[in-house]
């Protein structure tokens, strides 16, 4: 049987100094396991019913981060995550990644702090690839070896096709 697996959308946002702009998820969202405090993760979410990826980027990047993007940004990665649990109602996830580079800016997107955490969305941080590799914290980076895909990405440019990445 196939899993019905919740189609999301996520933006890797580049600053011109090479930053990737992450949220903090916190428990209890079900991308963050239990023993786990929070998940840094690219902005975005689910792509509503009659919406396309990039419609639903466009539309996710604006509500959380305040960015407003007019040009479509490549197609780079691509996850799925057939977890129970992971998405409430779905057996999973997959989650299509774009780049968007852009200059930086402070995070302040149309929801307000209330509903964000609704969405336990807790904060915003633009990170260094050094710094992100170099984490030790009790915090988790999805996907878990963002690094590793990040390093290349950086250093080889915009794949021709998505890479497949792991949970």
């Amino acid at each position: 049987m196939t899993p019905n697996l919740r189609p999301a959308v996520r933006a890797i946002i580049l600053d011109e100094d090479d930053r990737i702009l992450l949220c903090r998820f916190v428990f209890p969202h079900p991308a963050v396991p239990v023993q786990t405090k929070a998940v840094w993760a690219a902005p975005g979410g689910g792509i509503e019913l009659g919406e396309d990826p990039l419609t639903a980027l466009r539309r996710e990047l604006r509500e959380e981060t305040g960015l407003a993007i007019t040009a479509d940004p490549p197609h780079v990665w691509h996850q799925q995550v057939v977890a129970a649990g992971h998405a409430p109602g779905f057996d999973g996830i997959v989650n299509d990644y774009f780049l968007v580079r852009t200059n930086h800016f402070e995070p302040r997107g149309e929801l307000t702090d209330e509903q964000l955490a609704a969405e336990n969305l807790a904060a915003f941080r633009w990170w260094r690839l050094s710094e992100i590799a170099g984490y030790t914290g009790p915090d988790l980076f999805s996907p878990r070896d963002l690094s590793t895909p990040l390093t290349t990405l950086l250093t080889t440019g915009t794949p021709t096709q998505p890479v497949h990445l792991g949970l």
